[in-house]
């Protein structure tokens, strides 16, 4: 039985229409510029025909910059009639480092925003190649100082703020809980990094399996690991804050949820970390999808899959956050 043949049938229909406009999936695309052309083209056709949410307000923001760093946007979602102090979110979108945007994760942010009722706030951060390491982790660090700085006037409680992102997203919320427990700011109540890029040596055997699935496989994630890394990839240089996978010191990180696919090349280094954290002493709750490529939930939202993911992601941050 190959790959494809185990993707769950209801999420493998909008991947096969994907693979028969762009033959080898994204990755068939050298150019990294056509490449984000490409992913906001299809974000942009999936969401034709919906109607604004008008249950979620948004407004934008700018962090200054810190410590010789430029300074950040910041996008506020709010539920629509709601009042007094709520939990509060702050959202990495994913991405490989080297593609999407807070516009791009917009309808996901509003979502999420809707189904926890907490306050989210999305961060616009800089993007390899043209910005490599450390400036993302560092652009969202600034990005998650001003909301916990700002809590009162966007109306977030500083003691409820958990972490979210996939992919990349998820490898920086990994990278930013570290910065915070590192520099002793802010308080983060618990951290949910969702099929996290976190490991640029790609040494495990899902990194190895998965190559044809036509999202995100192992050529696309090399790639993007260089992109990132520069010089330094693949050699021992490397910080944790950039590939987390490689801190020695798991200790002190709020608790922790981690969802992967089972046909998600991150799969393995995923599982791993979950059971560092949880030898670390750090509560962690993890999920493996079976059926599941990586980020077959955005690809597919309608899914039956796609609903048992998200309903078990909200509940376990309504569950940290208002519990």
């Amino acid at each position: 039985m190959t790959l494809q043949d185990r993707i769950d049938p209801e999420v493998r229909v909008p991947l096969d229409g994907l693979l028969g406009a762009f033959p080898g999936g994204f990755n068939a695309i050298p150019d990294i510029v056509a490449r984000r052309e490409l992913v906001i083209a299809i974000l942009a056709a999936g969401a034709e025909g919906i109607p604004p949410n008008d249950r979620v307000s948004s407004q934008d923001h700018v962090a200054p910059g810190r410590d010789g760093h430029p300074e950040v946007g910041v996008r506020v979602y709010r539920p629509v009639g709601s009042s007094g102090t709520l939990p509060g979110i702050f959202y990495i979108h994913g991405g490989g480092m080297v593609l999407g945007s807070i516009e791009m994760d917009d309808a996901s942010a509003t979502m999420l925003c809707e189904m926890t009722g907490c306050v989210v706030v999305s961060v616009e951060y800089r993007l390899a190649p043209e910005n490599p390491f450390p400036a993302a982790p560092e652009d969202c660090y600034t990005g998650l100082v001003w909301m916990a700085r700002n809590a009162a006037e966007i109306g977030v409680d500083p003691e409820r703020i958990a972490l979210f992102g996939q992919s990349a997203g998820g490898g920086l919320v990994l990278a930013v809980a570290l910065m915070s427990r590192d520099r002793g700011f802010p308080s983060i109540r618990m951290q949910m990094p969702i099929y996290p890029m976190i490991d640029d040596r790609n040494v495990t055997p899902s990194s190895h399996e998965v190559t044809d699935i036509g999202i995100w496989d192992r050529a696309g994630n090399l790639e993007a690991w260089g992109m990132y890394l520069g010089d330094a990839y693949g050699t021992e240089h490397v910080s944790h804050y950039a590939a987390p996978a490689r801190a020695t010191d798991l200790s002190g990180l709020p608790p922790t949820f981690i969802d992967v696919g089972d046909l998600d090349l991150f799969r393995d280094e995923d599982i791993d970390f979950a059971a560092r954290l949880m030898r670390a002493g750090v509560p962690t709750e993890f999920h493996v999808n079976p059926g599941a490529y990586h980020a077959a939930e955005v690809f597919a939202p309608t899914a039956a899959l796609s609903q048992r993911i998200w309903a078990m992601r909200v509940d376990a941050l309504r569950r940290a956050l208002f519990g």
